[in-house]
């Protein structure tokens, strides 16, 4: 979430309700709603190590609001950030911890938790499925976010051909 931030902050000064507004209209409803309280303890960390300055703005009819403006070093945290890959792929996976020891330690069937695991995936691809056809306002028209959902429904593909692969070759 850090990085998140520092790079919203990039387009201007911003309140933490702000910015998480900005998040939840850019990502759509399919990521995980960032929580507030989250937002503003992470901001209290950028602007101790140096990313971003704070300065507390009045208002008239309610409590004074806390302003973040991003520092060049926050500026030149975010330039790094855009220009590093991301590690890909997942080969610290849970699942496969768990099918790796259910033979192992002998407290688990395998092909049960292969189709556990996939009933799993197949209930998140419908749920994806219809928050991408849903057409409620903004969200329909957020191509950002239609393409998060997209790209995780083809991440679950990916898992179910390779839990296939699994099953075939454990049975």
């Amino acid at each position: 979430m850090r990085l998140s931030l520092l790079a919203l902050l990039a387009r201007g000064p911003a309140h933490g309700y702000e910015l998480k507004q900005d998040l939840e209209k850019l990502l759509g409803t399919a990521y995980p709603q960032p929580n507030v309280g989250q937002i503003y303890v992470t901001l209290g960390r950028l602007e101790k190590a140096g990313l971003i300055a704070g300065e507390d703005v009045e208002q008239a009819s309610r409590p004074n609001k806390r302003i973040y403006v991003l520092t060049d070093a926050g500026r030149e945290a975010v330039l790094a950030w855009f220009e590093e890959t991301t590690d890909e792929p997942r080969v610290r996976d849970e699942f496969f911890m768990k099918l790796a020891l259910a033979q192992h330690t002998g407290m688990a069937d395998r092909i049960a938790l292969i189709n556990r695991q996939r009933r799993q995936y197949l209930n998140t691809m419908r749920q994806l499925s219809k928050l991408s056809t849903a057409d409620d306002g903004d969200e329909g028209d957020n191509r950002i976010a239609q393409l998060l959902i997209e790209g995780a429904i083809l991440h679950l593909q990916a898992d179910l051909d390779w839990l296939e692969r699994c099953q075939e070759e454990l049975e």
